[in-house]
């Protein structure tokens, strides 16, 4: 009964930092998120599922992947170049220093600032467009980030309610 407590808790915690990860670009949030829900089948009583747990980890690996590449996508699509997409990414670090809404103006200031101080064919314009298609990637693949880590924890919270039934 005190490993399901302590497997249980570090699971727990676990969904609430992949969640916590999701708009943090410092932390993974879905594997974190995933590490949580493999935490419940380490419990003696819980049947190990291998399905599950590989459908769930191929959706965190591919969510974890596409982070990375929709933003830059959103960037290619509005036209912007390599220097909006690190822009983005610098503007979305230096706008966590600056909550609540830091780390939402960020990647819009960095993609502007990137694509006019090193893109030499960018002007205003551009530059603008260019933030315009960051910050729309970088909010789809937080809300997908996001999505994927609040229905591990319902998946986490329904798997501990089926084993409380089934103990008592």
């Amino acid at each position: 009964m005190l490993v399901d407590i302590l497997f249980i808790t570090l699971g727990l915690i676990l969904c609430f930092v992949g969640i916590i990860g999701s708009f943090l670009p410092v932390l993974p949030g879905p594997p974190i998120s995933w590490l949580g829900i493999l935490c419940l089948y380490c419990i003696p009583e819980i049947p190990f599922n291998y399905t599950f747990l590989g459908i769930t980890l191929f959706i965190a690996a591919l969510i974890f992947a596409m982070d990375y590449i929709i933003p830059i996508l959103g960037t290619r699509y509005l036209g912007g170049s390599r220097s909006g997409a690190i822009g983005s990414t610098v503007g979305l670090i230096v706008g966590l220093f600056f909550p609540p809404l830091g780390f939402l103006i960020g990647p819009f200031i960095g993609a502007f600032l990137g694509e006019i101080l090193f893109n030499s064919k960018s002007n205003s314009k551009h530059a603008f467009r260019s933030a315009i298609g960051s910050f729309v990637g970088f909010l789809a693949s937080t809300f997908m980030k996001a999505l994927v880590s609040f229905i591990y924890l319902g998946l986490f919270i329904y798997k501990i309610i089926e084993h409380w039934n089934m103990i008592f």
